[in-house]
Formats: C-alpha cells, structure tokens, sequence
C-alpha cells in the first residue's frame, strides 16, 4: 500500500547542506523525511558549497518569490594558480601559472588584492559561469558546455553590499561577503583572479545567511523532522513587514477581494506585507498602496 503524504507539514526550514549534494537532492529527501511533495528552496547552492539552504514546505511554499529576493551571506575560499571550467574545485583544470613571489609578501599583496576587491564592489553586472542552470534559447548552459558548445552568458544586474579578505594563505584566499540575489561567488572568483593577472577558481564555499535565515536557524540534514520547521507565519514575519487585519478584512482578504485601510487594525504602510487575521496566523501576503489592498498570495494555515 502506497504510503499517504502528510499535507500537515508546513513551514519554513534551514538545512545546514553538506557537501557532495545539489540542492534538488536536498529537496529529494526533505520529501522523504517530511513525508510531502510540496517542497521547494529559496535559492540553489552548488554541491561543492555547504551551509544555509532554505527550504520551504506545504504552504510556505507560496513565500518561494518574496524568500529568493534576499541577499546572501558567504564565506568563499579563492584558489589562485588554476582555473577550472566550472570556475569551481570540481571542474577540470583549463588553465595554470606559477604563483608570482608578490603573492609571498603580505605588505605587497594585500594592497594588490585590496585593489582587485575593490574592483568587485563596485560591480553591478556580472557574466554568470557557463556550467550554470541559467537558460539560452531553452536550454541550461551547462547542457551547452557539456556538449562542446562555446558561448558565454548575458552579464546579470547584482551587487556586492561587503567583501572583505578574512585571511592571505597562498595560494588562497579567505574572503567574506554579502551580495544579492543572482550572484555567482565562482564568478567572483574568475573575476578576482582576471584582476591579478592569474588563473583562479572557488576552491571552498560556506553560505552563512539567506537574508534573515542564518546558520543559527539551519538543522543538519540527518537530524531533520516536522520539529525542525519554522511555522508559516514566523517565517513570514522574519521576512516582510506586518499589518494586522479586522474580521472584515481576514474574510475580504479570502475571498481574494479589494480592502481599504478600515479592514485592518491599524491603516498599513504602502508596500507588500504579511497580513495576520485576528488569531494571529498568516492570511495573505497582500499589497497595500493608494488606500487599497490587493492579495498577492492567500495562505490557507
């Protein structure tokens, strides 16, 4: 007999995600451990990297388009000396140079490396890795460099809010940053190592924060049951602002109709918000601009 799915599994998750495992596979066994198929993350992590995967489960999987907006926080690891083709340690080495003596001596390097981050700061578009699940003309372009196809993608809008060096470790580097959504730290890499006039790759990557969601939050995988989740409405509250709505404005808002500012406790501020009803719990994810609110997503907890 076919096992039944528990469609009382809501909520938001943190995995601490191991290395060796893509995100898909991290979603596999949710489902399997939390007996659902509504699972989904808020923003993919490479299989080399480890750290905060958010996970969203049952209803909280209606938050997937406010949760993947936020900035993420990294701790990287930069190899410098090889370049890969997946500008990461799991590719195949496409290029190779000594490493230079300036490299040696802290008070030369430093100045040299402080340079080339900053350069990186005041990015605002970057050229996303090949071997990347981004789509030209319907397909991934890892497919496409799989298949021997030569092409490079369409620089992204993002931007590098820190980046700092943690340590100097020759050949590596230590750095620290916090950058927004769509931002490739292998690019990052590249990048840095296109400054110093060297090949260089991600060589290690620790996600530490997912906007509001921290390590402090993550669960390791293997210790992972219905415990572990982060109710709905918390979630929500971690992520977005708060209105509070009257009787009136829990049923309007059920019903996917129009409010005004007399449906809520209190008249909201202009832009997109959680709205509780009156016992507390997630109503809707609702816009308020122009004296009218308007339900973006309704939840059902």
């Amino acid at each position: 007999m076919t096992k039944s799915r528990d469609s009382a599994a809501h909520g938001v998750v943190v995995i601490d995600k191991p290395s060796g495992l893509s995100s898909h596979d991290v979603v596999s066994r949710v489902r399997r451990i939390l007996n659902t198929r509504r699972v989904g993350h808020a923003g993919t992590l490479d299989p080399l990297a480890t750290g905060v995967l958010v996970m969203m489960v049952g209803e909280a999987t209606k938050l997937s388009g406010y949760l993947t907006l936020d900035d993420k926080s990294y701790e990287a690891q930069v190899a410098l000396g090889i370049a890969t083709d997946t500008l990461d340690a799991e590719g195949t080495i496409s290029d190779r140079a000594p490493l230079p003596a300036w490299l040696q001596d802290a008070q030369e390097a430093r100045p040299r490396i402080e340079e080339a981050m900053q350069i990186e700061r005041e990015r605002v578009a970057q050229i996303p890795p090949l071997y990347s699940a981004i789509k030209v003309d319907g397909r991934a372009g890892y497919k496409r460099a799989r298949a021997g196809e030569s092409l490079e993608l369409a620089p992204r809008t993002v931007a590098v809010h820190q980046l700092q060096l943690d340590a100097l470790q020759p050949p590596h580097l230590k750095l620290r940053l916090k950058v927004s959504k769509g931002y490739y730290v292998r690019s990052l890499a590249r990048d840095l190592g296109r400054s110093l006039a060297l090949p260089a790759h991600l060589s290690a990557l620790r996600r530490t924060a997912s906007g509001a969601f921290t390590l402090e939050h993550a669960t390791a995988l293997e210790a992972l049951n219905s415990a572990s989740l982060i109710p709905t409405t918390e979630a929500a509250r971690l992520v977005m602002p708060v209105a509070r709505l009257k009787d009136s404005g829990v049923k309007r808002a059920r019903f996917g109709q129009a409010l005004d500012a007399g449906d809520f406790e209190e008249p909201p501020e202009p832009g997109l918000a959680a709205w509780l009803g009156t016992d507390g719990a997630l109503v809707a994810v609702g816009l308020f601009e122009d004296e009218k609110g308007s339900v973006r997503r309704g939840f059902n907890i």
